[in-house]
């Protein structure tokens, strides 16, 4: 969608058990949790590959977890967090 402003914020939140989270259920299926070590394993992350239907390709990032796929959108912020917070480490 063209024109949407995304504000990524990075908080301590305290512990997520004391957390009351109410996602909207057209935009998010689960919410999961995952540790910085384990999103700078190499065997966690991957790249998915897109091509339109006017044959335009592209390449986004993807982060593993079990059955959980961290991808689109969220995934971009995420690889852009990583490189602003861990230069050299991601």
């Amino acid at each position: 969608q063209h024109g949407m402003t995304v504000a990524p914020v990075v908080a301590n939140v305290g512990p997520l058990e004391a957390l009351t989270l109410n996602p909207n259920p057209d935009e998010v299926e689960e919410v999961f949790t995952l540790p910085l070590a384990h999103l700078l394993r190499k065997e966690n992350q991957g790249y998915t590959h897109f091509r339109t239907a006017s044959g335009y390709g592209y390449t986004l990032p993807v982060f593993l977890n079990g059955p959980h796929k961290v991808w689109g959108l969220t995934a971009i912020i995420t690889e852009l967090t990583l490189e602003l917070l861990l230069p050299g480490r991601y």
